[in-house]
């Protein structure tokens, strides 16, 4: 990761970062905007990704969290960072319509934590936590063993104080995020960086009964831990394996970037691209386009065209009802190149000259009226004349059509006056 540079590295931790708010939250049963957890973390990181959208002040605390936790792993963990990551994920003090005691280890007015699931009045309990008038004692020795200087693995610590931490179950509610946020600056800790390009949260969802029901085992055990020591690294090694996927996807956009890198366009195109190269879900229209970079839809036609003409974008097969776009694959990529000056100017077509495609020879030909109300310099210069004094430009236009696919039914280039505005 560090040989990637500051840009990339970004751009690798924003997908796993945001999979990592997002998937911790899930587990609990909460569902967040991918957008605007997106938006959140990128804001922090100082990228522009265009399309930031507004985000709720719940977001705002797990992102919060989950960045002090990984970005300042340094730092000692102590109550009140603990209070401050617990009361931003409740901001309003509810969670749900119940109201909790946030910034403060939980009393015991409602009777004893316990870890439920099942209807109300046939509740199952799975976990009962130590008594209020234990936490204290507890947590300080869970934060004393966990800032101090003689630990085991610094891998296996993280394993051990995600479990420690969630059998304590400090607050009333959010331990098991706020858990989850100690095992990765554990993580962050044991890598001695704050650069993240694999989720755990997102392996475990995907696992997300094997853990619950680890948990239960383990907690009702006896002092043997094994079993769950062994399931967390087991879990994070997976968890590394679908970490090759988003370093492939930064890299493949980093590689892209390079072979574009002559290409002219504007913060919209730019901005669209990027959306693509991230992974857009559902096809790219020109409808999405104009209210994504909200732009007219005439500005988001011509983008579209200037886009396909450079051999960025290319159309989607099947058309229907609504044309959609795609990134165009190398094999799509038309270009042609003009490597001779031949050319043949007549009163009757205008100039003829040809350009080739690998090779596939192309006949070019710019009309007599474009040359003559395009070209002429005033009508100080004759069609051929013309012809030699622009050739770049209309070399170019002729490549640019050849890319849009816009043929002539004998599969030539024609170059009108219309075509030229």
């Amino acid at each position: 990761m560090d040989g990637l540079g500051f840009k990339l590295r970004s751009e690798a931790i924003l997908p796993s970062l945001t999979e990592e708010v997002i998937k911790s939250s899930e587990i609990e049963g909460e569902v967040l905007d991918r957008e605007q957890v997106r938006s959140s973390i990128a804001q922090r990181f100082g990228m522009d990704i265009g399309g930031l959208k507004p985000v709720d002040r719940s977001v705002e605390g797990v992102v919060d969290m989950m960045l002090d936790a990984t970005q300042n792993y340094h730092a000692p963990l102590n109550d009140e960072r603990l209070f401050d990551w617990q009361a931003g994920l409740f901001p309003t003090g509810r969670s749900g319509i119940a109201k909790i005691e946030v910034g403060r280890w939980r009393g015991d007015k409602t009777g004893p934590m316990q870890v439920t699931s099942g209807p109300i009045g046939h509740e199952r309990v799975h976990f009962e936590a130590p008594a209020a008038h234990r936490l204290k004692s507890e947590m300080d020795r869970f934060l004393e063993w966990f800032n101090g200087k003689d630990q085991l693995d610094p891998v296996i610590d993280a394993a051990i104080a995600h479990l420690w931490f969630v059998t304590i179950h400090p607050f009333e509610d959010g331990n098991g995020r706020i858990a989850r946020a100690i095992a990765d600056m554990a993580l962050a800790r044991s890598e001695q960086t704050p650069w993240r390009f694999y989720s755990m949260s997102t392996q475990i969802r995907a696992e997300r009964k094997d853990y619950y029901d680890i948990l239960e085992a383990t907690q009702k055990g006896d002092l043997d831990i094994g079993a769950w020591l062994e399931w967390f690294l087991a879990c994070l090694d997976r968890a590394f394996d679908r970490a090759d996927d988003v370093l492939a996807a930064v890299l493949s956009k980093a590689r892209f970037w390079e072979a574009n890198a002559g290409a002219r366009l504007n913060g919209r195109q730019r901005l669209i691209v990027n959306r693509l190269l991230d992974g857009f879900e559902g096809k790219l229209t020109s409808s999405k386009y104009a209210i994504l970079a909200r732009c007219s839809q005439d500005t988001a036609s011509r983008d579209i065209d200037d886009l396909i003409g450079q051999g960025i974008l290319a159309k989607d097969l099947g058309g229907g009802r609504s044309t959609s776009y795609s990134l165009a694959r190398p094999d799509q990529r038309r270009s042609l190149d003009f490597p001779t000056s031949d050319h043949r100017t007549d009163t009757t077509h205008g100039t003829i000259f040809w350009g080739e495609d690998g090779e596939k020879r192309v006949r070019c030909v710019v009309s007599r009226e474009a040359l003559e109300d395009h070209f002429s310099d005033g009508d100080r210069l004759r069609p051929d004349a013309a012809f030699r004094a622009h050739r770049a430009e209309i070399e170019a236009f002729a490549s640019l059509k050849y890319a849009r696919g816009q043929l002539e039914p004998d599969g030539s280039i024609l170059i009108r006056t219309r075509d030229l505005g």
